[in-house]
């Protein structure tokens, strides 16, 4: 092990980057013994350096200026953990520019700006590292990166957002209303005080992007993944899917369509039998499908500061042994293969609709589904007053057909609403 320490420069202090700090403060000499590497604190930016006066840090170590940090010549390694494109985009590539490797846990940094940064980092030969991005402590980016590197991957499908999949598991364990899920999930500390970020799939979306990038080699940005959230799912579509022999999860989905990748994110009817079924709570999953290598399963804490600092921690690791070695490890070659629009994909749905209760209104409905030639698996009918609510799954249909289908029976002057739209997934 060599004695001289690897410096590192921390931006951002927040969650994850106090909890890395104390890492590397109680277990540091832990750390050195395993790895083989010394890793130590130099600089940590702040946004309010004030706040922070009853650090534990040595003085002079903590710095309101950002800038100063990737510019020190005495930092060796920078790790960026304060989240949004700006200004963290313009500090990773001038540490990258200088020669500093960089470990990041910013998602939505990747998602925007990743295929700019890895040409960055190759150019100058170093790292930027980035597993704490993607569902927290599981090594999902390193399996895909490293471990499944020859592998010709089809699929990967999970859940990667706890916040949305701990409110769908108290829907359907406790019957909670979706207000009511959001609101527990909000005083667990799981949901911010603004929720959309979780709750609409941004957060889910960015990560798709980067799995995306990673798996198939090609440049995704977050912009191109299909985005749904979970909104509008109801107490009785999670009844009915339970009725059926499924579970409602909210999926990232990214695959091999031809010469193009398909990536979305949106809630879907898994079966009960499916390993993704069985997640439950704040917990993630990610489900991986080669040709060669079979299925894979990942699971484990997605988020939360101690379990995200970890994943940052093994990058650092890496980056200090690569550094010390004088090199970098492999860097992403993206290509710039298409994005399938979602309407050319397929899938079976569930669609749920409110009509009048009167003869002859089902005929007329199951027209509609004929005209766009969507075929129904099955159907179920409940009464309401004075309505009827008509439950249809179908079977595999190309979404643009699904979609015309719910555009014209809009139309029909007997549907009174529309309900939810759930694609059927893992059969």
């Amino acid at each position: 092990m060599s004695s001289v320490p690897v410096r590192v420069g921390v931006l951002g202090y927040g969650n994850v980057g106090g909890a890395l700090v104390r890492l590397l403060a109680t277990d540091g000499s832990s750390i050195a013994a395993r790895t083989g590497v010394r890793l130590e604190v130099a600089r940590v930016a702040v946004r309010d350096v004030t706040e922070n006066r009853r650090s534990a840090l040595p003085d002079g170590c903590l710095t309101g200026d950002a800038e100063a940090v990737v510019s020190d010549p005495t930092v060796d390694v920078v790790v960026e953990v304060m989240g949004g494109v700006e200004p963290a985009r313009g500090l990773v590539l001038t540490a990258l520019k200088n020669g500093k490797p960089v470990v990041t846990a910013n998602k939505e940094l990747l998602a925007d700006a990743g295929a700019e940064l890895f040409e960055a980092a190759a150019a100058s030969g170093v790292d930027l590292l980035y597993e704490a991005s993607v569902a927290g402590a599981i090594p999902l980016i390193r399996l895909l990166r490293e471990s499944l590197a020859g592998e010709r991957i089809t699929r990967v499908m999970g859940i990667v957002n706890g916040t949305t999949n701990y409110i769908l598991t108290r829907m359907s364990e406790a019957g909670a209303s979706y207000a009511e899920g959001l609101e527990e999930a909000q005083r667990l500390g799981y949901a911010e005080r603004d929720p959309t970020a979780d709750v609409e799939g941004l957060d889910a979306a960015a990560k798709a992007a980067i799995v995306a990038s990673i798996a198939f080699g090609t440049r995704v940005v977050a912009g191109d993944v299909h985005r749904e959230g979970i909104t509008h799912v109801s107490p009785d579509d999670i009844a009915f899917a339970r009725r059926l022999g499924y579970v409602v999860k909210l999926l990232a989905v990214a695959e091999r369509a031809g010469d193009e990748v398909a990536v979305r994110v949106h809630p879907a009817m898994v079966p009960a039998s499916h390993p993704l079924a069985a997640v439950r709570d704040s917990f993630n999953a990610v489900f991986i499908e080669g040709e060669a290598v079979g299925e894979l399963m990942l699971y484990g804490r997605g988020a939360g500061g101690t379990p995200t600092a970890s994943a940052v921690l093994g990058d650092l690791v890496d980056a200090a042994h690569n550094l010390r070695a004088g090199g970098s490890g492999r860097t992403a070659a993206l290509d710039r293969a298409g994005v399938r629009p979602i309407e050319e994909l397929s899938s079976e749905y569930y669609l749920n609709i409110d009509v009048v209760d009167r003869p002859g209104v089902l005929a007329r409905v199951a027209t509609v589904f004929g005209e766009h030639g969507v075929s129904i698996r099955s159907m179920e009918q409940e009464g309401l007053d004075e309505k009827a609510r008509l439950v249809f799954i179908t079977h595999t249909a190309r979404e643009g057909d699904v979609q015309g289908t719910i555009r014209d029976l809009r139309r029909l002057d007997a549907v009174k609403r529309i309900g939810s739209l759930l694609r059927v997934v893992g059969t």
